[in-house]
């Protein structure tokens, strides 16, 4: 397991209106976010990184504005012209 240490101080804490204690989460759940946004992680290992189930975690993104759909425009394109033919 890797352990990430981080020293902001309390400026953190009042910059996003959250206690000291919740800070921690809302830094893990926002680097799970942009790393699975990014396609680096899987949605498991980001709900894992967040500390939630999968669910949970895709459910989030929606809130958050991140697509759970992880596919560029070209492959979105080829599966609709692949399932075209299957029609």
């Amino acid at each position: 397991m890797t352990t990430l240490t981080m020293d902001c101080g309390s400026e953190l804490a009042v910059a996003l209106g959250k206690r000291e204690s919740e800070v921690a989460k809302e830094i893990k759940l926002a680097s799970a976010l942009k790393l699975f946004e990014m396609g680096r992680i899987s949605s498991g290992l980001a709900a894992k990184l967040a500390g939630m189930d999968r669910v949970s975690f895709l459910l989030l993104c929606g809130q958050y504005g991140v697509s759970i759909f992880q596919q560029n425009e070209e492959e979105m394109v080829s599966d609709i012209k692949a399932i075209e033919n299957v029609l």
